[in-house]
């Protein structure tokens, strides 16, 4: 069965099958999305908008602020996973912290995460002596961690509230309930999978040694907690009435934010939004965008611009303490021959 799917796959790269496959589905997400927001958004007043945000009470910002940054707090524990797990315990948290926290912030906003976070988790990696096969592996497990973080959120979600996902999915709550079970069903298999014996994905030096059962659970409690904060933060500035409960807002929130990781764009801008605006279709539009719009500032836009400060500070600390060591280099390269000229000329005594 395995061997079968193996073959299927390696059939499929070979055609790039799966490359023009994940295009079309981008492209038809973002299509629908912005037939979604065209209707969704028409009426819409800008004033009333804007007006929310002011009335938008200063504790609801702070408190949804707090649980953004637990949320980028528990990002960090994604790279400290993922580093841990391919062997290199002496690169310390703070290294792991920084490359997680900007590796995502960045890869957010800028879209095509896997290569835009790549990109800035080499740089900072790479300084510790990890390559591009090392850095594509923490890629590769962090990414893990999250999506079977999403898993487990959507199955149990689902499970409890099944109605909550059929106003963007359109099937009926029993169906997703079925497809609730299905997913705890195969996470559940997915944990037994990995606990029999080591596994491993890929081949040759790009060989990843899929965590154990027990190392599998900590990855999905790392990304439970992860999303909950993040849902925790849109649920804070989403209108107050109709009161959904926070399971419902937390299985679109993440709907959502699963559907805009498909659709590539940056920050998920549209194809987000329009999932918002539609799974959560009893409240005001104009509060609910206006919540909406105080969540990218909180979770995309602020903690992009400390990202891009903190790499500049970096690269401006790492250039001038390149730059002295070259001129120690050069120093010491200078000083035999200068002592060597010394003793030619026979020094300062005129021997």
């Amino acid at each position: 069965m395995l061997e079968a799917i193996r073959r299927a796959m390696s059939f499929l790269r070979q055609k790039q099958i799966l490359h023009k496959l994940g295009v079309a589905i981008s492209m038809t997400v973002i299509g629908i999305a912005c037939y979604v927001l065209f209707h969704v958004l028409r009426g819409i007043d800008t004033g009333e908008v804007i007006e929310a945000i002011k009335e938008t009470e200063l504790h609801q910002i702070v408190l949804a602020s707090l649980f953004v940054a637990a949320g980028y707090f528990t990002l960090t524990f994604y790279d400290l996973f993922a580093v841990r797990a391919i062997g290199r315990s002496d690169i310390p948290y703070r290294i792991n912290a920084l490359a997680a926290f900007t590796s995502y912030s960045i890869g957010h906003n800028v879209g095509a995460s896997v290569f835009s976070g790549g990109a800035v988790r080499y740089r900072i990696y790479s300084a510790w002596g990890l390559n591009a096969i090392d850095v594509a592996k923490i890629c590769f497990l962090a990414g893990l961690t999250f999506w079977l973080g999403n898993a487990a959120v959507l199955g149990l979600g689902i499970a409890f509230h099944p109605e909550a996902a059929t106003a963007i999915d359109q099937l009926p709550p029993w169906l997703n309930r079925v497809v609730a079970f299905a997913i705890i069903l195969g996470l559940l298999a997915y944990v037994f999978w990995v606990s029999v014996r080591p596994r491993g994905v890929g081949r040759g030096p790009w060989t990843v040694i899929l965590p154990g059962g027990s190392l599998t659970l900590l990855q999905i409690v790392i990304g439970i907690v992860d999303l909950s904060f993040c849902a925790l933060a849109m649920y804070v500035l989403v209108p107050d009435e109709p009161n959904l409960g926070f399971v419902v807002v937390a299985v679109i929130f993440v709907s959502a934010t699963l559907l805009g990781f498909a659709s590539h764009s940056p920050g998920g801008l549209g194809v987000f939004d329009a999932a918002m605006l539609v799974g959560l279709w009893q409240m005001d539009r104009e509060d609910l965008l206006a919540g909406m719009l105080l969540f990218r500032l909180l979770y995309y836009i602020t903690p992009f611009v400390i990202s891009v400060i903190l790499l500049t500070f970096r690269e401006v600390i790492l250039g001038a303490r390149n730059k002295r060591l070259h001129q120690v280099a050069r120093g010491l390269e200078v000083e035999p021959h200068r002592e060597a000229a010394y003793v030619r000329k026979g020094g300062d005594t005129g021997a």
